[in-house]
């Protein structure tokens, strides 16, 4: 089939690759998110979609918006059969939809439909999910509602952070849009719709969101660590400054006023309302990130600190 891919991140590259090196399909183009500026130079930079894209000399497209003519008036030129899609991160109007004649196929990262929305994979880790997914669906006006063609399901490590999670859904994922690009070509592959028990939603998550509540349990402070690992970040202020901070680990048998920091030797560990986290990697404000110790050590830290 002639496609046409829609993505932006990192994440959706094993797709995007699956896609090209298949003998049954053609990308022919694809749509990602225009080029951003990045780094010191604010330099602007192409989505890491695009510069796949280009390596492949497939034509690039980046409108600012999913329905704007110029790019309708492309779309339709390109003729595509179907268009895929895995984090593409913009608004599909009904027209836009309309134009490839097998629709558009959605990879969301989560078994719908559980967490609908921006961030299924921060949200599973969030919630103490033990099992979460990747579901194919095709897209419909109504947000992540569409009917379901294919599943994966992928079990949540008791570590895992976001980006671990993610990094391994965007590789079963693939495989799962692979075959379910092949289904629709093969007319084999029916979609079903969703139920309409059990739909919950998973906002995007702002930075500040991420900032970790002392005052809370030990596993909610430990989960939402890891949700928001390696995006927004997590952290919380130490005199006043934002202090950011990497995924901690629960104590079990430490217990300390909620915020409160206590120094060792080989660990560094706060106070929650339940038993202490230990914290694991640090960043003050204009330093590199490094060990917890390491960090105590410089700012030596008194007895009675807490971190907030």
């Amino acid at each position: 089939m002639r496609l046409v891919f829609a993505g932006t991140p990192e994440v959706a590259l094993p797709s995007l690759r699956a896609l090209i090196d298949s003998s049954r399909h053609d990308v022919i183009a694809v749509v990602t998110r225009p080029d951003a500026p990045s780094g010191r130079g604010r330099r602007l930079e192409r989505s890491p979609v695009g510069a796949l894209a280009d390596e492949h000399g497939i034509e690039v497209l980046t409108p600012a918006k999913a329905g704007d003519p110029e790019f309708l008036e492309r779309l339709r030129a390109l003729e595509p059969d179907l268009c895929p899609v895995v984090a593409y991160g913009n608004l599909l109007p009904q027209r836009t939809l309309d134009v490839p004649r097998f629709g558009w196929v959605n990879l969301h990262f989560s078994v719908l439909p559980a967490w609908r929305g921006a961030a299924p994979v921060q949200a599973s880790v969030r919630n103490g999910d033990d099992i979460t997914g990747a579901s194919t669906f095709r897209i419909v006006k109504e947000l992540d509602a569409g009917p379901v063609f294919g599943v994966v399901t992928e079990k949540v490590r008791d570590r895992d952070t976001s980006g671990d999670l993610l990094a391994r859904l965007s590789v079963s994922g693939a495989d799962l849009l692979l075959s379910t690009v092949d289904g629709i070509e093969d007319g084999t592959l029916r979609a079903i719709e969703q139920p309409s028990d059990g739909v919950t939603y998973a906002a995007k998550i702002s930075v500040e969101d991420a900032r970790l509540d002392f005052t809370t349990p030990a596993t909610a402070v430990d989960r939402l660590a890891r949700a928001v690992t390696p995006e927004p970040g997590a952290w919380a202020e130490f005199r006043g400054e934002r202090l950011k901070l990497g995924p901690v680990t629960p104590v079990a048998d430490v217990t300390l006023p909620a915020g409160e920091v206590l120094v060792e030797r080989k660990r560094v560990l706060v106070g929650t309302a339940t038993t202490a986290v230990a914290l694991g990697e640090v960043q003050a404000q204009g330093k590199k990130r490094m060990a917890a110790t390491d960090w105590a050590r410089g700012v030596r830290i008194e007895a009675g600190e807490r971190i907030a």
